[in-house]
């Protein structure tokens, strides 16, 4: 009860709301691409006197005095949309957008007040499967500070996840599994231990499962807040290529002299396999090979570039240990920051 009374001040709601207009142009394509023209476009909720249509919600947490807020990316995605943000106490303050993270679910906004409750960010890799947990959130964007309780039940899950049927499908990894009730409405609330330090940012669901949630590691989200204080926006870094990870069926399949490593390819004919003038291209990485370690760290299934890369930071020099035409090489750059 004490960690609750502690966190819930902190917790917000976000309303998202778009011009009538817009929303009534977005239903006609959708009613038309589904093969029914002859659909109402009619927004499914009142304007306002703006002539602004509320379209969803989801939920955030202040974690700075001065206004930031952090939120799941899949909540604040649309660029079109105002995003208004309500405090524990009712009051309403515009707000605008200030990252998006590109890899993870992670966003951060801010509102123009000062001096308001926010919570401490804990330590993700601290977790224990049967720790207890919180999850705080507006469960289906109706019911404001749903509180639910539950347990660590995984760690490092990997999901493929989408914000709506719209969207495109985006992987998900090293999560927190937790069997605390996360609903719609619930994402971008915070996870919380029994300390009430924030653990988690809530994010995803197992559709038609019960008591299967997903939390991103606040570690990932820290590092966005920790770039946008430093530089004023999120940096990543970056390597430069397209890849596929080896396991023994690729092997097979493809006939690769190993079952393990990133194999360079490109996705499609259009793309490329090496990023032209990236730190892959300029460490002399070409299509075909297979990069086998990076700095030592054996890359599989289970160990992407991308997981080893997101540890990383704008300016790390690598070590890539790179197999071509059945010879090793050691292979050398620098990260670069990701557009």
């Amino acid at each position: 009860m004490r960690i609750i009374k502690k966190t819930m001040p902190a917790v917000v709601s976000i309303a998202i709301a778009k011009r009538a207009e817009d929303v009534e142009h977005e239903l006609a394509a959708q009613a038309t691409a589904a093969g029914r023209p002859e659909a109402p476009t009619h927004p499914p909720f009142a304007a306002d006197a703006r002539g602004m249509v509320q379209v969803g919600g989801g939920t955030g947490f202040v974690v700075d005095p001065d206004g930031l807020v952090m939120t799941n990316k899949h909540v604040i995605s649309d660029a079109d949309a105002e995003y208004t943000v309500i405090l524990n106490d009712g009051r309403e303050f515009r707000a605008s957008v200030l990252s998006r993270d590109p890899i993870n679910d992670v966003a951060i906004i801010r509102i123009p007040e000062r001096h308001i409750p926010f919570l401490k960010l804990g330590d993700a890799t601290r977790l224990e499967l049967g720790q207890s947990l919180i999850a705080i959130g507006n469960a289906l964007g109706v019911f404001h500070n749903t509180v639910s309780l539950g347990i660590v039940s995984g760690l490092s899950r990997s999901i493929t996840a989408q914000a709506d049927p719209a969207a495109p499908p985006q992987e998900m990894r090293g999560l927190i599994q937790t069997d605390a009730a996360i609903n719609p409405g619930n994402s971008g609330g915070p996870l919380v231990d029994s300390q009430g330090l924030v653990v988690g940012v809530n994010a995803a669901i197992i559709s038609g499962a019960h008591s299967i949630g997903f939390a991103i590691p606040v570690n990932a989200a820290r590092r966005d807040l920790d770039d946008l204080r430093r530089f004023g926006r999120i940096r990543r870094p970056l390597l430069g290529v397209r890849y596929l990870m080896i396991d023994a069926a690729l092997q097979k399949s493809m006939n690769l002299p190993k079952d393990y490593g990133a194999l360079v390819v490109r996705e499609a004919d259009h793309d490329y396999a090496v990023v032209p003038d990236s730190p892959a291209a300029k460490a002399g990485v070409r299509e075909r090979d297979i990069i086998l370690t990076l700095d030592g760290k054996r890359l599989d299934r289970d160990h992407p570039i991308q997981d080893y890369l997101e540890t990383m930071n704008v300016g790390d020099e690598i070590e890539l240990l790179v197999l071509r035409d059945g010879k090793e090489s050691i292979l050398k750059t620098t990260l670069a920051e990701r557009k």
